[in-house]
């Protein structure tokens, strides 16, 4: 008893379904109107600079930071050795050469570090330096059209991607009314 309700179900497909392909007719509509729809594009190029600068190059003769050190060191002792002889007594001896040697220390760097600067050559050479800038400006694209068409003394709007011309073939499903 299922097999046959199940082949009159097939059956009935297979027959409806030709039947449904041969509802669909097409026509063609005059365009009414077709108006270009724009979106605003910001596009960004990139453009190169170049200029030619000049670039200083230094080298020195002496280590500065070794001079640096000794300035320090030579300060160091030669404070500690003024400050221990103006003191009279024992403990004013011990405070006079510490300041005396921190003092003689900052005035000893001092002296290094200035003594190191004259000791540098500069040289200068050209390069080129480049840079990328950007610039920008805004574009107006198509991104389809409003288009209206008349059919049957009616007038229709719709969406399309390009511009149809003077008539838009219609796609009509003719189904019967239940």
């Amino acid at each position: 008893m299922k097999f046959p309700i199940f082949s009159a179900c097939a059956i009935f497909l297979a027959i409806s379904i030709p039947a449904q392909a041969a509802d669909i007719v097409y026509d063609y509509a005059t365009v009414v109107d077709s108006t270009p729809l724009f979106n605003t594009v910001r596009i960004s190029t990139p453009r190169e600079e170049c200029w030619d600068e000049r670039v200083p190059h230094y080298r020195n003769h002496h280590n500065v930071r070794n001079n640096d050190a000794l300035g320090s060191v030579l300060g160091g002792v030669i404070g500690g050795a003024i400050g221990n002889e103006v003191g009279n007594s024992k403990k004013n001896k011990q405070v006079g050469a510490v300041v005396g040697a921190i003092v003689g220390s900052t005035i000893g760097k001092s002296i290094a570090n200035s003594n190191g600067k004259r000791h540098e050559d500069v040289s200068y050479t050209t390069e080129e330096v480049c840079r990328v800038y950007q610039d920008y400006h805004e574009e107006e694209r198509v991104i389809g059209y409003s288009v209206r068409y008349r059919y049957n003394d009616e007038t229709y709007t719709t969406r399309m991607k390009s511009d149809p011309g003077e008539t838009i073939k219609l796609r009509l499903a003719i189904s019967p009314v239940r």
